[in-house]
């Protein structure tokens, strides 16, 4: 017979053994679809070390597992970019980018399907507050005539959006070092701010001298 403290300790034991096998799943799962994006759950159970049936005991449908990992990624990324308040635009778009990047890095693909593929909507409303506190920091610089004042904030938001995408459809495609990663992708949204080149580099060394 169990003695009360063993038993006592028995459900919270399988509570946790329940929450880091879900853990290694979405490890798994993220490490799998990085390496490509239409990987199966086969696939994914392989990697974790599980039968597809214990996946199942997580995750009902595969949608559903990439559900919640591109779920978690967002508050990643949320978190990452909370206590951003500078009250130079160009640093603040800079500092996006590059905590945005440092989010990614090691995983370009799912990131790129992620933002691209079928759960592009849900993305984006997961992304939402992030994209709030670009789009406020570009106000912010169009008012104050630190950036190009031929665009609104709304589409300028989105065009910056874009070119960090761009950087990384080219860090799939090549063997970008996370440096080189991180001041293309500050450079590229400056750029489409309306800074030079020039402006930008001194924007990006301005920013790492302040960390």
């Amino acid at each position: 017979m169990s003695s009360p403290s063993h038993a006592h300790h028995l459900p919270r034991a399988r509570r946790r053994d329940a929450a880091e096998n879900r853990a290694a799943i979405l490890v798994a799962a993220a490490t799998t679809l990085n390496n490509d994006s239409s990987a199966t759950l086969e696939a994914i159970a392989a990697e974790a070390g599980f039968s597809r049936r214990a996946i199942y005991g997580h995750f009902a449908t595969r949608d559903e597992l990439i559900r919640e990992l591109i779920a978690r990624g967002a508050e990643r990324v949320a978190h990452a970019v909370t206590g951003i308040t500078v009250t130079d635009s160009r640093i603040a778009i800079a500092q996006i980018g590059e905590r945005l990047w440092r989010e990614v890095d090691g995983v370009r693909v799912m990131a790129q399907f992620a933002v691209r593929g079928p759960f592009a909507e849900e993305v984006g409303r997961a992304l939402a507050p992030t994209r709030k506190l670009l789009h406020d920091a570009v106000d912010m610089g169009i008012r104050s005539g630190e950036l190009r004042q031929d665009i609104d904030a709304a589409l300028l938001t989105r065009l910056i959006e874009g070119a960090a995408l761009a950087v990384l459809d080219e860090a799939t495609k090549t063997a970008l070092d996370h440096n080189e990663g991180v001041r293309l992708v500050m450079t590229a949204g400056l750029a489409m701010a309306g800074l030079s080149w020039t402006e930008c580099q001194a924007t990006i060394n301005e920013m790492e001298r302040s960390v």
